[in-house]
C-alpha cells in the first residue's frame, strides 16, 4: 500500500480544482493569410456572442489562463493533454499570437488526423460500438483519416459518403455507412437526414412528426432515393402498409431533375450539398460548434423548431455562409472558432449569477471522452504499452487490447456538460493498473516513470512544479507548492519517493485532470 493512503487521499482533496508525445518546439512557419482568417471569424462570432450577452445583461467571464488554454486546445484538436515539453514551450512563449500560431501547429499535426478521424467516426458512424460494427469501423476511419489529412472539403466527404461504390469488403471506407444502415432506405434516410441536414425524420416514419412539419410522405420521399432496383432514373418506393408508391422527393419540396442515366444517390447528394441547400451548411456548422462547446447553437443540433429556436441566430446563419464561401473547409471553422473570445473563456466561477450555458458567457466544464481520459493519463504518467497506446481509438472487444478494456469501462455519455463519474470508474482511476504502476516511484523494463526524473531533494519546488505542468498543463499556485512541499516533507527522506508517487495519484484523481475546462 502506498505510504500514508489517508494523508494522499487529503492531499487528493485539497487539490481538487473547479470541480506518445506532444508537439514540443514552438510553432513556426504559418501562413500569415490563416491567422488574419481566424480573426476575421472570430470577431464575427465574439460580435454575435456580446450582442446577446448584452441584450440579457450579462457580463462575460474573463480570458482563461495560458494553462487552461494549451490544455483545452490540445484536448479539443489532439485528443489528449499536451506533454511536459510542449506545455513548458507554450507557457514560455511571449509572442502576442502565440494562441493562434499553437492551434495553426496543432492543426497541422497527425494527431488533429487520427483523433478528428475518432470524433466524425463517432458522429456518422455510431453502430460502430456494436459487434457488426466493428468489422468495418477500421475501414471507415482509415478513409476519415486520409480525407482529414488532405483536408478534404466536408461537402465531398458528405459526398463520397452517398455515392456508393461497389464494395470488395467490408473494410471499404464509405461504403460502411451503408452496411451499418443494413442498407435499408428507412434506415439510410434517417441518418442522412439527422446527419447532413440536421433533421430528425425518425418520428415521422410512420405518422406526421408531432412537433414539426414533417409529413409521413416526406420521409418515404427521402427514402426513395435508396430504394433497391431504382440504381438509374427516378426512384419510386412503396408506402408501408398501403398501396401508394411515393417518388423520391427532396425535403424542401422540389422534385429532382432526372436525367437519362441518373444515380438517385448521386441525385440527393446534389442537392444536399449545393449552396443554396438550406440545411447542410447549418447542420455541419452547428454539429461542429457542439462538439468545442459541448452545446450547439441548436440543442439538441438534429432537432431545429419553431419550439427550438437557435440560441444565436443570425451567428449561426454568418458560420453556414462563411463556411460555403471557403469551399466547405473544416479547418477554417475550427481555427476561427478557437480564436474566439468565446472559446477562450475561463470556466472558472466569479461569483457571479449563473446563465444558461447556451449563452456562452462563460467556458461549459465538459468531460473528457473515454478516448481522450486514456489518451492523457499515458501522456501524463509517461507509461504505455503498445495496445494501451494504439493510434486508432475504434471500439474493440473489451478482451482484445488493455485499450479496449478501459473504452469500455469509460463509456461516452450522452450530455458532455453533465458528467458523471460510476463508482467503478472512480476506483478504476484510484487503484486501476495504469494509474497504480505509473505513481510506482520505480523504472520497470516497459515503462518511462516521470517519477524516476523529479530530482525533489535538490530543487523542491522545481519538483512540484513539473508534476503541475505534466498533469495540470499550468505551474502551481504558491500555496500548493508550500502545502506539497510540507507533505512530501514529513516523511523520511528514503519514502519521499513514495509521497511524490502519492502527490502524483492526487492529481491525476482530481477533478482538474478528469474534466475538460
Amino acid at each position: 500500500m502506498r505510504y500514508q493512503l489517508g494523508q494522499a487521499v487529503g492531499l487528493g482533496l485539497a487539490l481538487f480544482v473547479c470541480g506518445s508525445a506532444a508537439l514540443a518546439g514552438e510553432p513556426s512557419g504559418v501562413e500569415p493569410r490563416y491567422l488574419e482568417e481566424a480573426k476575421a471569424l472570430a470577431a464575427r462570432i465574439d460580435q454575435h456572442v456580446a450582442a446577446a450577452l448584452n441584450a440579457q445583461g450579462i457580463k462575460p467571464a474573463g480570458r482563461a489562463s495560458d494553462g487552461e488554454f494549451i490544455r483545452r486546445a490540445y484536448l479539443d484538436v489532439a485528443g489528449r493533454i499536451p506533454d511536459l515539453t510542449a506545455a513548458r514551450n507554450f507557457l514560455d512563449d511571449r509572442r502576442p499570437d502565440k494562441r493562434l500560431l499553437w492551434i495553426e501547429q496543432l492543426l497541422a499535426d497527425d494527431r488533429y488526423v487520427q483523433h478528428f478521424a475518432n470524433v466524425w467516426r463517432a458522429m456518422l458512424l455510431p453502430q460502430a460500438a456494436d459487434e457488426m460494427g466493428r468489422n468495418f469501423a477500421p475501414g471507415f476511419e482509415a478513409w476519415l483519416r486520409d480525407r482529414l489529412r488532405s483536408n478534404t472539403g466536408y461537402d465531398k466527404m458528405v459526398r463520397e459518403l452517398l455515392i456508393p461504390a461497389t464494395p470488395t469488403n467490408t473494410n471499404n471506407g464509405p461504403f460502411a455507412f451503408y452496411l451499418a444502415q443494413e442498407q435499408k432506405p428507412e434506415n439510410l434516410a434517417a441518418s442522412v437526414a439527422r446527419l447532413f441536414l440536421g433533421v430528425n425524420l425518425e418520428c415521422a416514419q410512420c405518422h406526421p412528426h408531432p412537433f414539426a412539419r414533417w409529413k409521413r410522405e416526406q420521409f418515404w420521399e427521402l427514402a426513395a432515393f435508396f430504394a433497391p432496383g431504382s440504381g438509374a432514373g427516378r426512384a419510386k418506393i412503396p408506402l408501408p402498409n398501403s398501396d401508394k408508391i411515393v417518388e423520391a422527393r427532396f425535403l424542401d419540396g422540389k422534385e429532382p431533375s432526372w436525367e437519362r442515366g441518373s444515380v438517385p444517390q448521386a441525385v440527393l447528394a446534389d442537392w444536399i450539398t449545393a449552396d443554396d441547400n438550406p440545411y447542410f451548411a447549418r447542420a455541419a456548422v452547428n454539429r461542429v460548434w457542439a462538439y468545442f462547446f459541448g452545446i450547439g447553437l441548436i440543442e439538441p443540433v438534429d432537432e431545429p423548431s419553431d419550439q427550438n429556436p437557435p440560441s444565436h441566430p443570425e451567428l449561426l446563419d454568418e458560420l453556414a455562409q462563411e463556411f460555403r464561401a471557403h469551399r466547405y473547409d473544416l479547418k477554417y471553422l475550427i481555427r476561427g472558432i478557437l480564436a474566439s473570445a468565446a472559446y477562450q473563456r475561463t470556466s472558472a466561477a466569479d461569483g457571479g449569477p449563473a446563465s444558461s450555458p447556451r449563452l456562452l458567457a462563460r467556458r461549459a466544464i465538459r468531460g473528457l471522452s473515454p478516448e481522450q481520459l486514456l489518451d492523457s493519463l499515458t501522456v501524463a504518467t509517461g507509461y504505455a504499452t503498445p495496445d494501451v497506446a494504439t493510434s486508432s481509438n475504434v471500439v474493440t472487444p473489451p478482451n482484445q487490447s488493455p485499450r479496449a478494456a478501459f473504452l469500455a469501462k469509460f463509456t461516452a455519455q450522452g450530455s458532455r456538460t453533465e458528467t458523471q463519474t460510476s463508482i467503478l470508474q472512480a476506483l478504476h482511476m484510484m487503484n486501476g493498473a495504469l494509474v497504480s504502476r505509473a505513481v510506482a516511484h520505480s523504472v520497470e523494463a516497459d515503462a518511462v516513470h516521470y517519477l524516476s526524473t523529479v530530482d525533489y531533494p535538490a530543487n523542491k519546488a522545481r519538483a512540484v512544479d513539473t508534476l503541475y505542468v505534466l498533469v495540470l498543463s499550468r505551474q502551481p499556485r504558491p500555496e500548493e507548492i508550500e502545502r506539497v512541499i510540507r507533505y512530501v516533507d514529513r516523511v523520511p527522506s528514503n519514502e519521499r519517493g513514495k509521497a511524490l508517487g502519492d502527490v502524483l495519484w492526487a492529481l491525476l484523481n482530481s477533478a482538474e485532470f478528469m474534466l475538460n475546462h
